[in-house]
């Protein structure tokens, strides 16, 4: 069940902090100049504080209308499927050069990268969404599981309280996150997941969490060599952070069985990265940078087998 925060239609179209509903002493006014100094500030929208609440039922919708898949008929060939972070109603970090928001640049990234993989006719490409909607986060990665995908990289561009951060970040999954992801696949009563391909439905509790540890492993194995590559093909055409291969939870790095990246292409607080992201041309070196570590990591694959 989710609770869901909702605040009068008074309240939502003011700049002012609302009148607390149980008591009688009124908010403060806030000044004009510093509304103007907190507008200067990139921010990440965050849910209004809560007074109200009522419940209502998630409903995932993974199975029911899944993403086109672009490219070459020819399932044998790699799929890869590009996830445009935030949209819908959560617009991600909001740029204070120009209001830029992040889901239109992420949404506009995605698209791009997939226009340049589409040029070699060796790749088959599916976004997880190709308008402004919402996604909830478990579904973004349960899409390209559903789709048994080859890789899923989840696109954003960030912001930051330093306005002198800028340039790429490429995430990986921790390994403390793996080892809870590991644990609670594990212990679910109904193993009726696959995972790469075996069913663990009738598999013992035992059986069960050393595959799954093992498919995990290798996944993250996978993720790290594929995050590396990306840094290296990204260099020569975009700004990339000292310390840019970094570890963490991430809810959309959690696939199991899915090699994932969640790659910060920039930071909209900065104003060079907002110049850069919001170009076609900066967009394009980002989609060639993307295009070509995918390329070389499936053709190195390939070799292996």
């Amino acid at each position: 069940m989710l609770s869901v925060a909702i605040l009068p239609a008074f309240y939502m179209a003011m700049s002012f902090p609302p009148v607390h509903p149980v008591r009688d002493q009124v908010a403060p006014v806030v000044a004009p100049q510093t509304l103007l100094s907190t507008q200067k500030q990139a921010f990440r929208a965050e849910p209004p504080k809560r007074r109200y609440e009522v419940s209502a039922p998630i409903v995932s919708r993974i199975g029911k209308g899944l993403p086109i898949i672009s490219g070459p008929k020819d399932k044998s060939l790699p799929l890869v499927v590009l996830d445009a972070g935030h949209g819908g109603h959560d617009p991600g970090a909001i740029s204070p050069h120009g209001g830029k928001r992040e889901k239109d640049v992420t949404l506009a990234i995605a698209r791009a990268i997939r226009s340049e993989l589409l040029k070699s006719g060796r790749i088959r490409v599916a976004l997880t969404r190709d308008s402004d909607k919402f996604l909830v986060l478990q579904d973004r990665y349960g899409i390209a599981r559903k789709m048994n995908a080859d890789l899923f990289i989840s696109i954003h561009a960030d912001s930051a309280e330093n306005p002198e951060a800028g340039g790429g970040t490429v995430y990986t999954l921790s390994e403390v996150a793996s080892d809870r992801e590991a644990q609670r696949l594990a212990s679910r009563e109904n193993k009726s997941d696959i995972i790469n391909g075996v069913n663990l439905g009738g598999a013992d509790a035992d059986v069960s969490s050393i595959l799954i540890d093992l498919t995990q492993r290798e996944t993250m194995n996978v993720s790290a060599e594929f995050a590396r590559l990306l840094l290296r093909e990204s260099r020569p055409n975009m700004r990339i952070r000292t310390n840019s291969h970094r570890f963490a939870s991430f809810v959309v790095l959690k696939a199991p069985d899915t090699p994932s990246v969640l790659f910060e292409t920039g930071y909209l607080s900065n104003e060079e990265d907002v110049e850069f992201l919001g170009s076609e041309s900066g967009r394009q070196k980002v989609a060639r940078s993307v295009a070509s570590a995918i390329q070389i990591h499936f053709a190195r694959r390939l070799a292996l087998q």
